[in-house]
Protein backbone atom coordinates (compact mmCIF):
# COMPACT_ATOMS: atom_id res chain seq x y z
CA UNK A 1 0.00 0.00 0.00
CA UNK A 2 2.90 2.34 0.65
CA UNK A 3 3.97 1.93 -2.97
CA UNK A 4 0.44 2.76 -4.08
CA UNK A 5 0.39 6.03 -2.13
CA UNK A 6 3.83 7.01 -3.41
CA UNK A 7 2.62 6.43 -6.96
CA UNK A 8 -0.61 8.30 -6.35
CA UNK A 9 1.11 11.35 -4.88
CA UNK A 10 3.51 11.56 -7.79
CA UNK A 11 0.78 11.20 -10.41
CA UNK A 12 -1.27 13.89 -8.67
CA UNK A 13 1.81 16.11 -8.66
CA UNK A 14 2.14 15.56 -12.40
CA UNK A 15 -1.54 16.36 -12.85
CA UNK A 16 -1.18 19.60 -10.91
CA UNK A 17 1.83 20.54 -13.00
CA UNK A 18 -0.06 20.01 -16.23
CA UNK A 19 -2.51 22.74 -15.26
CA UNK A 20 0.15 25.33 -16.11
CA UNK A 21 0.59 24.09 -19.67
CA UNK A 22 2.67 26.11 -22.12
CA UNK A 23 1.03 26.20 -25.53
CA UNK A 24 2.83 27.00 -28.79
CA UNK A 25 2.63 30.57 -30.06
CA UNK A 26 0.48 31.10 -33.15
CA UNK A 27 1.68 33.49 -35.86
CA UNK A 28 -0.44 34.67 -38.80
CA UNK A 29 1.62 36.36 -41.50
CA UNK A 30 0.17 38.48 -44.31
CA UNK A 31 1.47 41.06 -46.79
CA UNK A 32 -0.98 43.77 -47.84
CA UNK A 33 -0.07 46.81 -49.98
CA UNK A 34 3.64 46.60 -49.25
CA UNK A 35 3.23 46.08 -45.49
CA UNK A 36 3.88 42.79 -43.72
CA UNK A 37 1.72 42.16 -40.68
CA UNK A 38 2.38 39.40 -38.15
CA UNK A 39 -0.33 38.64 -35.60
CA UNK A 40 1.18 36.66 -32.73
CA UNK A 41 -0.90 34.89 -30.10
CA UNK A 42 1.43 33.93 -27.29
CA UNK A 43 2.17 33.75 -23.56
CA UNK A 44 2.49 37.40 -22.59
CA UNK A 45 3.25 36.61 -18.94
CA UNK A 46 6.37 34.62 -19.86
CA UNK A 47 7.48 37.45 -22.13
CA UNK A 48 7.16 40.02 -19.34
CA UNK A 49 8.91 37.75 -16.83
CA UNK A 50 11.79 37.34 -19.24
CA UNK A 51 11.86 33.54 -18.91
CA UNK A 52 12.82 31.05 -21.57
CA UNK A 53 10.14 28.67 -22.82
CA UNK A 54 12.61 26.50 -24.73
CA UNK A 55 11.56 22.87 -24.20
CA UNK A 56 9.08 23.85 -21.47
CA UNK A 57 5.72 22.04 -21.30
CA UNK A 58 4.36 23.88 -18.23
CA UNK A 59 5.35 26.99 -16.31
CA UNK A 60 5.87 25.05 -13.05
CA UNK A 61 9.19 23.99 -14.58
CA UNK A 62 10.33 27.62 -14.82
CA UNK A 63 12.59 29.26 -12.26
CA UNK A 64 10.25 32.29 -12.36
CA UNK A 65 6.98 30.32 -12.29
CA UNK A 66 5.70 32.30 -9.29
CA UNK A 67 6.24 35.55 -11.19
CA UNK A 68 4.41 34.12 -14.22
CA UNK A 69 1.50 33.10 -11.99
CA UNK A 70 1.42 36.60 -10.47
CA UNK A 71 1.23 38.14 -13.91
CA UNK A 72 -1.70 35.88 -14.84
CA UNK A 73 -3.73 37.57 -12.12
CA UNK A 74 -3.12 41.09 -13.52
CA UNK A 75 -5.95 42.90 -15.26
CA UNK A 76 -5.45 43.33 -19.04
CA UNK A 77 -4.45 47.01 -18.83
CA UNK A 78 -1.90 46.27 -16.10
CA UNK A 79 -0.28 43.44 -18.07
CA UNK A 80 -0.31 45.56 -21.23
CA UNK A 81 1.53 48.30 -19.33
CA UNK A 82 4.24 45.81 -18.39
CA UNK A 83 4.42 44.42 -21.93
CA UNK A 84 4.91 47.73 -23.74
CA UNK A 85 8.44 48.42 -22.45
CA UNK A 86 9.40 44.88 -23.51
CA UNK A 87 8.36 45.37 -27.14
CA UNK A 88 11.57 46.93 -28.53
CA UNK A 89 13.69 44.08 -27.12
CA UNK A 90 11.20 41.47 -28.30
CA UNK A 91 11.09 42.90 -31.83
CA UNK A 92 14.90 43.07 -32.00
CA UNK A 93 15.05 39.36 -31.12
CA UNK A 94 12.92 38.50 -34.16
CA UNK A 95 14.82 38.27 -37.43
CA UNK A 96 12.38 38.91 -40.26
CA UNK A 97 13.93 39.49 -43.66
CA UNK A 98 12.45 40.24 -47.08
CA UNK A 99 14.91 38.69 -49.47
CA UNK A 100 18.20 39.74 -47.87
CA UNK A 101 16.83 42.96 -46.35
CA UNK A 102 15.81 43.13 -42.67
CA UNK A 103 12.22 44.30 -42.12
CA UNK A 104 11.83 47.05 -39.50
CA UNK A 105 8.89 45.89 -37.40
CA UNK A 106 6.94 47.89 -34.85
CA UNK A 107 4.18 46.91 -32.44
CA UNK A 108 0.91 48.46 -33.58
CA UNK A 109 -1.48 46.68 -31.19
CA UNK A 110 -1.40 44.71 -27.93
CA UNK A 111 -4.51 42.85 -26.78
CA UNK A 112 -4.59 40.96 -23.49
CA UNK A 113 -7.38 38.54 -22.61
CA UNK A 114 -9.42 39.06 -19.46
CA UNK A 115 -8.35 37.35 -16.24
CA UNK A 116 -9.88 33.88 -16.03
CA UNK A 117 -8.69 30.73 -14.28
CA UNK A 118 -5.18 31.76 -13.24
CA UNK A 119 -4.10 28.10 -13.32
CA UNK A 120 -4.51 28.20 -17.10
CA UNK A 121 -2.63 30.24 -19.70
CA UNK A 122 -4.41 33.17 -21.32
CA UNK A 123 -3.74 34.63 -24.72
CA UNK A 124 -1.96 37.84 -25.49
CA UNK A 125 -2.17 39.06 -29.08
CA UNK A 126 0.62 41.21 -30.54
CA UNK A 127 0.26 42.76 -33.97
CA UNK A 128 3.58 43.71 -35.57
CA UNK A 129 3.89 45.56 -38.87
CA UNK A 130 6.68 46.75 -41.14
CA UNK A 131 7.40 47.81 -44.77
CA UNK A 132 8.42 45.23 -47.35
CA UNK A 133 11.07 46.49 -49.77
CA UNK A 134 10.01 46.87 -53.41
CA UNK A 135 10.78 43.80 -55.47
CA UNK A 136 11.03 41.43 -52.51
CA UNK A 137 9.66 38.00 -53.37
CA UNK A 138 10.20 36.05 -50.16
CA UNK A 139 10.05 36.47 -46.39
CA UNK A 140 12.06 34.55 -43.81
CA UNK A 141 11.43 34.50 -40.06
CA UNK A 142 13.90 33.25 -37.46
CA UNK A 143 12.00 32.43 -34.26
CA UNK A 144 14.10 32.67 -31.06
CA UNK A 145 14.41 29.54 -28.93
CA UNK A 146 13.44 31.44 -25.77
CA UNK A 147 9.86 31.83 -26.99
CA UNK A 148 9.17 28.11 -27.34
CA UNK A 149 7.41 26.66 -30.39
CA UNK A 150 5.60 28.68 -33.08
CA UNK A 151 2.87 27.64 -35.51
CA UNK A 152 3.37 30.04 -38.43
CA UNK A 153 0.52 30.40 -40.94
CA UNK A 154 0.52 32.51 -44.09
CA UNK A 155 -2.75 34.32 -44.84
CA UNK A 156 -4.39 35.95 -47.85
CA UNK A 157 -2.76 33.89 -50.63
CA UNK A 158 -3.39 30.69 -52.55
CA UNK A 159 -1.48 27.61 -51.38
CA UNK A 160 -0.23 29.33 -48.19
CA UNK A 161 2.77 28.31 -46.14
CA UNK A 162 2.14 26.60 -42.79
CA UNK A 163 5.02 25.59 -40.54
CA UNK A 164 5.74 24.38 -37.03
CA UNK A 165 8.93 25.97 -35.77
CA UNK A 166 10.63 24.63 -32.70
CA UNK A 167 12.41 27.37 -30.76
CA UNK A 168 15.45 28.58 -32.67
CA UNK A 169 14.31 27.37 -36.09
CA UNK A 170 13.86 29.36 -39.28
CA UNK A 171 10.84 29.31 -41.53
CA UNK A 172 13.00 29.30 -44.62
CA UNK A 173 12.00 31.45 -47.63
CA UNK A 174 8.23 31.99 -47.81
CA UNK A 175 6.96 33.15 -51.20
CA UNK A 176 5.04 36.39 -50.64
CA UNK A 177 2.63 35.51 -53.44
CA UNK A 178 1.89 32.04 -52.06
CA UNK A 179 2.62 28.62 -53.50
CA UNK A 180 4.59 27.21 -50.55
CA UNK A 181 1.86 24.95 -49.26
CA UNK A 182 3.31 21.64 -48.07
CA UNK A 183 2.46 18.49 -49.99
CA UNK A 184 -0.03 16.01 -48.57
CA UNK A 185 2.70 13.57 -47.54
CA UNK A 186 4.77 16.32 -45.94
CA UNK A 187 1.74 17.58 -44.01
CA UNK A 188 0.92 14.02 -42.93
CA UNK A 189 4.47 13.51 -41.65
CA UNK A 190 4.53 16.91 -39.91
CA UNK A 191 1.41 16.23 -37.85
CA UNK A 192 2.40 12.75 -36.63
CA UNK A 193 4.77 14.09 -33.93
CA UNK A 194 2.14 16.70 -32.97
CA UNK A 195 -0.32 13.88 -32.18
CA UNK A 196 2.30 11.74 -30.44
CA UNK A 197 3.45 14.68 -28.33
CA UNK A 198 -0.12 15.25 -27.17
CA UNK A 199 -0.05 11.77 -25.61
CA UNK A 200 3.59 11.56 -24.50
CA UNK A 201 4.42 13.54 -22.49
CA UNK A 202 1.55 16.08 -22.51
CA UNK A 203 -1.60 13.94 -22.37
CA UNK A 204 -1.64 12.69 -18.78
CA UNK A 205 -5.44 12.36 -18.74
CA UNK A 206 -5.39 10.30 -21.95
CA UNK A 207 -2.47 8.23 -20.60
CA UNK A 208 -4.42 7.35 -17.44
CA UNK A 209 -7.50 6.42 -19.47
CA UNK A 210 -5.45 4.07 -21.68
CA UNK A 211 -3.83 2.53 -18.59
CA UNK A 212 -7.32 2.05 -17.19
CA UNK A 213 -8.11 -0.02 -20.28
CA UNK A 214 -4.86 -1.96 -19.87
CA UNK A 215 -5.36 -2.95 -16.22
CA UNK A 216 -8.78 -4.58 -16.77
CA UNK A 217 -7.39 -7.98 -17.71
CA UNK A 218 -4.12 -9.75 -18.52
CA UNK A 219 -5.70 -11.26 -21.65
CA UNK A 220 -5.14 -9.59 -25.02
CA UNK A 221 -8.70 -9.91 -26.37
CA UNK A 222 -10.34 -7.51 -23.86
CA UNK A 223 -7.59 -4.96 -24.51
CA UNK A 224 -8.04 -5.18 -28.28
CA UNK A 225 -11.81 -4.73 -28.03
CA UNK A 226 -11.43 -1.69 -25.78
CA UNK A 227 -8.66 0.00 -27.75
CA UNK A 228 -10.52 -0.57 -31.02
CA UNK A 229 -13.71 1.01 -29.63
CA UNK A 230 -11.76 3.94 -28.19
CA UNK A 231 -9.78 4.52 -31.40
CA UNK A 232 -12.84 4.41 -33.65
CA UNK A 233 -14.78 6.80 -31.41
CA UNK A 234 -12.13 9.49 -30.96
CA UNK A 235 -11.32 9.34 -34.69
CA UNK A 236 -14.96 10.11 -35.50
CA UNK A 237 -15.35 13.10 -33.17
CA UNK A 238 -11.87 14.43 -33.92
CA UNK A 239 -12.78 14.60 -37.60
CA UNK A 240 -16.23 16.05 -36.91
CA UNK A 241 -14.87 18.73 -34.59
CA UNK A 242 -12.04 19.72 -36.91
CA UNK A 243 -14.45 19.99 -39.84
CA UNK A 244 -16.79 22.17 -37.77
CA UNK A 245 -19.64 19.67 -37.66
CA UNK A 246 -19.72 19.52 -33.86
CA UNK A 247 -18.41 21.83 -31.14
CA UNK A 248 -18.59 21.26 -27.39
CA UNK A 249 -17.04 23.68 -24.84
CA UNK A 250 -13.98 22.49 -22.97
CA UNK A 251 -15.76 23.27 -19.70
CA UNK A 252 -18.04 20.32 -20.49
CA UNK A 253 -15.58 17.99 -22.22
CA UNK A 254 -12.73 18.15 -19.69
CA UNK A 255 -14.77 17.12 -16.59
CA UNK A 256 -16.37 14.29 -18.56
CA UNK A 257 -12.93 13.06 -19.63
CA UNK A 258 -11.97 12.99 -15.95
CA UNK A 259 -15.18 11.06 -15.20
CA UNK A 260 -14.30 8.54 -17.92
CA UNK A 261 -10.99 7.85 -16.17
CA UNK A 262 -12.80 7.20 -12.90
CA UNK A 263 -15.30 4.86 -14.56
CA UNK A 264 -12.81 2.54 -16.27
CA UNK A 265 -10.57 2.42 -13.20
CA UNK A 266 -13.41 1.65 -10.78
CA UNK A 267 -14.79 -1.05 -13.07
CA UNK A 268 -11.33 -2.64 -13.07
CA UNK A 269 -11.58 -2.88 -9.29
CA UNK A 270 -15.02 -4.48 -9.17
CA UNK A 271 -14.57 -6.82 -12.16
CA UNK A 272 -11.81 -8.41 -14.23
CA UNK A 273 -14.09 -9.35 -17.12
CA UNK A 274 -14.97 -7.51 -20.29
CA UNK A 275 -18.71 -7.10 -19.84
CA UNK A 276 -20.66 -6.70 -23.06
CA UNK A 277 -21.52 -3.08 -22.27
CA UNK A 278 -17.96 -1.90 -21.60
CA UNK A 279 -16.86 -1.47 -25.27
CA UNK A 280 -19.98 0.63 -25.90
CA UNK A 281 -19.29 2.77 -22.82
CA UNK A 282 -15.67 3.17 -23.90
CA UNK A 283 -16.87 4.14 -27.37
CA UNK A 284 -18.90 6.92 -25.75
CA UNK A 285 -15.92 8.06 -23.71
CA UNK A 286 -13.79 7.92 -26.86
CA UNK A 287 -16.13 10.45 -28.45
CA UNK A 288 -15.30 12.82 -25.58
CA UNK A 289 -11.57 12.25 -25.86
CA UNK A 290 -11.78 13.00 -29.58
CA UNK A 291 -13.22 16.41 -28.73
CA UNK A 292 -10.28 16.91 -26.36
CA UNK A 293 -7.83 16.07 -29.15
CA UNK A 294 -9.65 18.51 -31.43
CA UNK A 295 -8.90 21.38 -29.07
CA UNK A 296 -5.19 20.75 -29.65
CA UNK A 297 -5.58 20.84 -33.40
CA UNK A 298 -7.64 23.99 -32.95
CA UNK A 299 -4.62 25.65 -31.35
CA UNK A 300 -2.29 24.54 -34.15
CA UNK A 301 -4.71 25.15 -36.98
CA UNK A 302 -4.94 23.01 -40.08
CA UNK A 303 -3.46 24.05 -43.43
CA UNK A 304 -6.06 24.96 -46.02
CA UNK A 305 -6.24 22.28 -48.69
CA UNK A 306 -4.41 19.73 -46.51
CA UNK A 307 -6.95 19.15 -43.76
CA UNK A 308 -7.29 15.42 -44.40
CA UNK A 309 -3.53 14.57 -44.42
CA UNK A 310 -3.01 16.70 -41.30
CA UNK A 311 -5.95 15.05 -39.54
CA UNK A 312 -4.76 11.55 -40.44
CA UNK A 313 -1.19 12.35 -39.42
CA UNK A 314 -2.31 13.72 -36.06
CA UNK A 315 -4.49 10.67 -35.44
CA UNK A 316 -1.64 8.30 -36.33
CA UNK A 317 0.57 10.16 -33.86
CA UNK A 318 -2.09 9.80 -31.15
CA UNK A 319 -2.35 6.05 -31.82
CA UNK A 320 1.42 5.63 -31.72
CA UNK A 321 1.47 7.46 -28.40
CA UNK A 322 -1.27 5.24 -26.97
CA UNK A 323 0.46 2.07 -28.18
CA UNK A 324 3.70 3.28 -26.62
CA UNK A 325 1.94 3.73 -23.27
CA UNK A 326 0.49 0.21 -23.48
CA UNK A 327 3.83 -1.26 -24.56
CA UNK A 328 5.69 0.34 -21.64
CA UNK A 329 3.08 -0.89 -19.17
CA UNK A 330 3.05 -4.40 -20.65
CA UNK A 331 6.83 -4.75 -20.68
CA UNK A 332 7.03 -3.64 -17.06
CA UNK A 333 4.39 -6.04 -15.67
CA UNK A 334 4.93 -8.95 -18.08
CA UNK A 335 7.16 -11.00 -15.78
CA UNK A 336 4.78 -10.56 -12.85
CA UNK A 337 1.97 -11.87 -15.06
CA UNK A 338 4.11 -14.87 -16.02
CA UNK A 339 4.74 -15.65 -12.34
CA UNK A 340 1.03 -15.38 -11.60
CA UNK A 341 0.31 -17.87 -14.38
CA UNK A 342 2.96 -20.29 -13.10
CA UNK A 343 5.13 -19.74 -16.17
CA UNK A 344 8.09 -18.19 -14.34
CA UNK A 345 9.87 -18.57 -11.00
CA UNK A 346 9.37 -16.24 -8.05
CA UNK A 347 12.98 -15.50 -7.11
CA UNK A 348 14.10 -14.12 -10.51
CA UNK A 349 10.99 -11.93 -10.61
CA UNK A 350 11.72 -10.53 -7.16
CA UNK A 351 15.30 -9.78 -8.15
CA UNK A 352 14.32 -8.23 -11.48
CA UNK A 353 11.71 -5.91 -10.03
CA UNK A 354 13.95 -4.95 -7.11
CA UNK A 355 16.65 -3.92 -9.58
CA UNK A 356 14.12 -2.03 -11.70
CA UNK A 357 12.75 -0.20 -8.66
CA UNK A 358 16.27 0.89 -7.69
CA UNK A 359 17.04 1.95 -11.27
CA UNK A 360 13.85 4.01 -11.57
CA UNK A 361 14.44 5.70 -8.22
CA UNK A 362 18.04 6.37 -9.21
CA UNK A 363 17.02 7.81 -12.58
CA UNK A 364 14.50 10.03 -10.84
CA UNK A 365 17.23 11.42 -8.60
CA UNK A 366 20.07 11.52 -11.15
CA UNK A 367 18.03 13.21 -13.86
CA UNK A 368 16.26 15.60 -11.52
CA UNK A 369 17.88 18.60 -13.16
CA UNK A 370 16.58 21.85 -14.65
CA UNK A 371 17.62 20.61 -18.08
CA UNK A 372 15.45 17.49 -17.84
CA UNK A 373 12.51 19.54 -16.58
CA UNK A 374 12.95 22.02 -19.43
CA UNK A 375 12.85 19.24 -22.04
CA UNK A 376 10.11 17.07 -20.50
CA UNK A 377 8.03 19.71 -18.72
CA UNK A 378 8.22 18.06 -15.29
CA UNK A 379 10.86 16.68 -12.94
CA UNK A 380 12.41 13.27 -13.56
CA UNK A 381 10.86 11.99 -10.33
CA UNK A 382 7.38 12.49 -11.76
CA UNK A 383 8.32 10.27 -14.71
CA UNK A 384 10.36 7.54 -13.01
CA UNK A 385 9.11 7.16 -9.45
CA UNK A 386 5.64 5.91 -10.45
CA UNK A 387 7.46 3.22 -12.45
CA UNK A 388 9.43 2.36 -9.32
CA UNK A 389 6.18 2.12 -7.34
CA UNK A 390 4.68 -0.18 -9.98
CA UNK A 391 7.82 -2.33 -9.78
CA UNK A 392 7.33 -2.66 -6.01
CA UNK A 393 3.73 -3.74 -6.57
CA UNK A 394 5.04 -6.41 -8.97
CA UNK A 395 7.42 -7.65 -6.26
CA UNK A 396 4.46 -7.95 -3.92
CA UNK A 397 2.50 -9.85 -6.56
CA UNK A 398 5.38 -12.28 -7.19
CA UNK A 399 6.03 -12.81 -3.48
CA UNK A 400 2.38 -13.55 -2.68
CA UNK A 401 1.80 -15.59 -5.83
CA UNK A 402 0.19 -18.38 -3.77
CA UNK A 403 -2.80 -16.05 -3.27
CA UNK A 404 -5.57 -16.29 -5.85
CA UNK A 405 -5.11 -13.77 -8.69
CA UNK A 406 -2.03 -12.23 -7.10
CA UNK A 407 -1.32 -9.94 -10.07
CA UNK A 408 -4.84 -8.58 -10.10
CA UNK A 409 -4.98 -8.19 -6.31
CA UNK A 410 -1.60 -6.56 -5.80
CA UNK A 411 -0.93 -4.77 -9.12
CA UNK A 412 -4.04 -4.14 -11.23
CA UNK A 413 -6.40 -3.18 -8.40
CA UNK A 414 -4.02 -0.81 -6.54
CA UNK A 415 -2.93 0.81 -9.81
CA UNK A 416 -6.56 1.23 -10.86
CA UNK A 417 -7.40 2.73 -7.46
CA UNK A 418 -4.66 5.32 -7.90
CA UNK A 419 -5.91 6.14 -11.40
CA UNK A 420 -9.49 6.49 -10.13
CA UNK A 421 -8.46 8.86 -7.33
CA UNK A 422 -6.55 11.09 -9.74
CA UNK A 423 -9.51 11.12 -12.13
CA UNK A 424 -11.85 12.01 -9.27
CA UNK A 425 -9.56 14.86 -8.20
CA UNK A 426 -9.51 16.19 -11.76
CA UNK A 427 -13.29 16.00 -12.00
CA UNK A 428 -13.74 18.03 -8.80
CA UNK A 429 -11.05 20.50 -9.87
CA UNK A 430 -12.53 21.01 -13.35
CA UNK A 431 -16.09 21.43 -12.11
CA UNK A 432 -15.75 23.27 -8.80
CA UNK A 433 -12.24 24.76 -8.50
Amino acid sequence: MKALWVSLCLVVAAAMASAHEVRPAIGDLEVVEGQVEITLTLNGEALVAGVSLEGIENTDALDASEDVDRLRALEPDALRAELEPRMPEFIRSLDLTAGDTPVALEAVQIDVAEVGNTDLPRDTVLILSGPVPDGARTLNLDWPAAYGALVLRQQGVDEPYTGYLEGGQSSGPIAIGGGDEASGWMTFATYIPVGFDHILPKGLDHILFVLGLFFLSTRMTPLLWQVSAFTLAHTVTLAMAVLGIVSVPGSIVEPLIAASIVYVAVENIVSDKLHRWRPFVIFGFGLLHGLGFASVLGEFGLPDGQVVPALIGFNVGVELGQLTVIAIAFILVWYAICVDRGEADVAPAQGLYAVLAVIFVGLGLALNTPGFAEVMGASAMVFFWPLAALSLLCILSATLVDRLDAYRRYVAVPASAAIALVGAYWFVERVFL
